[in-house]
């Protein structure tokens, strides 16, 4: 996560290039924002391989999810797949689950692995401060788990075909921070009879750089030092051995100014006690989530594959 705080005019408050600046009178402004894309629930569209569609739990604060589904899968099957809960990345201040390149990436990897995914839409930060995504997640999470005891919940999708028994977490950047959040909060409360968190990726995670940092001072208020669990959960040995996933895969790119931090946490992983079984995949001659930025990429497509293997297994 590198941006840094510069002022350029006498209006700008904040300034976090390349992600946002604020201004005195309270304005936001964001950049890098990638377009938003409509799902598209049409069972007889020949391209995509994937039908989505959008769920709103809070409207008003526009918390929701889009959800994939292969279109090999009739809706009046039954069939079971494995289901992936999605969380984005973009530093937990752009981004989105609508966004075009997370829409695109997360209807390759569905339709590759054969599974059902929902891709969580949380409030962004600095206009909604930490611990709003945290929280957002988290509801999400348990509005899905709760389709579990019954199949009766208010999504046929995920009534008809969520296994529940091979649940995934997953995230990229600042969604991999969430991604292991939601874990190790999944580790103290229950997702409901008949789930089990089977297995977790970590693609290119931000847990800080291991000194402070002017932006996590502003999106999180709360913040407890920089060994804060959230920021930092390395240094929590604790919190990462009761995890309750059966596996972990942690990927990391050779080029990413976040290698170490995610190399870090591999280790305190393997050398806290955990039980589960942890996978690793470093990518050479690659930066930062390029595997979205260039989803063709010869690179890109062996960490695909590396996804699909984790997720079959």
């Amino acid at each position: 996560m590198d941006c840094h705080p510069v002022a350029d005019s006498p209006e700008v408050l904040h300034n976090f290039l390349p992600f946002f600046r604020i201004f005195k009178d309270g304005r936001v402004e964001k950049f890098l924002q990638t377009p938003f894309i409509p799902p598209s629930d049409d069972p007889n569209a020949i391209s995509g391989g994937v039908r989505s569609k959008d769920v709103f739990i809070s409207p008003e604060n526009k918390v929701g999810a889009r959800l994939f589904l292969p279109r090999t899968i009739k809706a009046d099957e039954k069939q079971k797949l494995p289901l992936l809960i999605y969380f984005h990345g973009g530093a937990f201040v752009i981004e989105s689950a609508f966004s075009v390149q997370y829409h695109n990436y997360l209807s390759s990897l569905v339709a590759e692995a054969n599974i059902i995914a929902v891709s969580v839409e949380y409030r962004l930060a600095p206009e909604h401060p930490m611990p709003a995504c945290f929280n957002d997640s988290w509801t999400m999470i348990n509005w899905v788990t709760s389709h579990a005891k019954t199949r009766q919940g208010p999504e046929s999708w995920i009534n008809n075909h969520a296994d529940f028994t091979k649940v995934f977490f997953a995230g990229d950047s600042a969604g991999a921070n969430i991604t292991h959040n939601m874990a190790a909060k999944a580790s103290q409360h229950s997702l409901g009879d008949g789930v089990k968190l089977l297995g977790l990726i970590l693609m290119h995670p931000s847990f800080g750089n291991g000194q402070p940092h002017k932006l996590w001072e502003l999106i999180c208020p709360d913040l407890n030092g920089w060994d804060d669990p959230r920021l930092h959960p390395m240094a929590h040995r604790s919190l990462l051995s009761s995890l309750v996933c059966s596996k972990t895969l942690i990927c990391i790119s050779e080029k990413d100014s976040l290698r170490e931090r995610g190399w870090l946490y591999y280790e305190a992983l393997k050398n806290s006690g955990w039980e589960g079984e942890l996978d690793f995949l470093e990518i050479e001659d690659e930066g930062h989530l390029f595997h979205l930025l260039n989803p063709n990429c010869d690179n890109a497509k062996i960490l695909m594959k590396r996804l699909d293997s984790f997720l079959r297994a």
